[in-house]
C-alpha cells in the first residue's frame, strides 16, 4: 500500500500557518512521541512549547498519542494546557472522530501531523484529514537502527 501525505515536512516548525488557513483548517492534531517531543522523554522542549501555544492563538489544538501510560500523559499534561487524546491506536480512527466531535470540526477541516506513515498519516487520511508527514523531532539522537527502521516505513509514501 501506498500512502501519500498531503505535505511532507523536515518538522513541525516548518509547518505554513497561512497555507492551512487558506486551506480551510481549523483544528491541528499532532502525534506526541517523536512528532512534538522525543520519544519517551515526557518533556516538550521550550521552543515546541511556544510553537504550539502560538498555533493555538489561530487554531484549535491537540495531541492525538497511542501512548497509553497513564502516568506518561499526565507527566506531559502538567507541561502544557493543550487537550491529550492518549490510547488512540492509530491507525484506527475512533479517536480522531471522537476528537472532532468535541472540538466541533468537520475532518475535512482538520489536519493530522506525525512522523509516522503507518499510524499518523494512515489514521489521517482514513478520517478524511489533511495529512503532514514529518520527520523525527529528534532524528540526531535517534540511533541507527531506528534511523534505518523510518528509512523501511517511508517507503510506504508517494512523494
Amino acid at each position: 500500500m501506498r500512502i501519500k501525505p498531503d505535505y511532507n515536512l523536515n518538522s513541525i516548525f516548518d509547518i505554513d500557518e497561512e497555507e492551512l488557513l487558506n486551506r480551510g483548517i481549523k483544528c491541528i492534531f499532532f502525534d506526541l512521541d517523536s512528532t512534538v517531543m522525543q520519544s519517551k522523554s515526557g518533556k516538550f522542549t521550550p521552543e515546541t512549547l511556544e510553537f504550539l501555544n502560538r498555533l493555538s492563538n489561530t487554531f484549535k489544538v491537540a495531541i492525538v498519542s497511542n501512548n497509553c501510560k497513564k502516568h506518561y500523559i499526565d507527566k506531559v499534561e502538567e507541561q502544557c494546557s493543550i487537550r491529550i487524546y492518549s490510547n488512540a491506536k492509530k491507525p484506527d480512527i475512533k479517536v480522531l472522530k471522537l476528537a472532532c466531535k468535541d472540538f466541533d470540526i468537520d475532518p475535512k477541516n482538520a489536519a493530522m501531523v506525525g512522523d509516522r506513515p503507518l499510524t499518523d498519516i494512515l489514521a489521517g487520511k482514513k478520517a478524511n484529514m489533511m495529512t503532514i508527514l514529518v520527520d523525527s523531532i529528534s532524528k540526531d539522537k535517534e540511533t541507527p537502527v531506528v534511523r534505518f527502521v523510518r528509512w523501511l516505513e517511508r517507503l510506504t509514501i508517494q512523494r
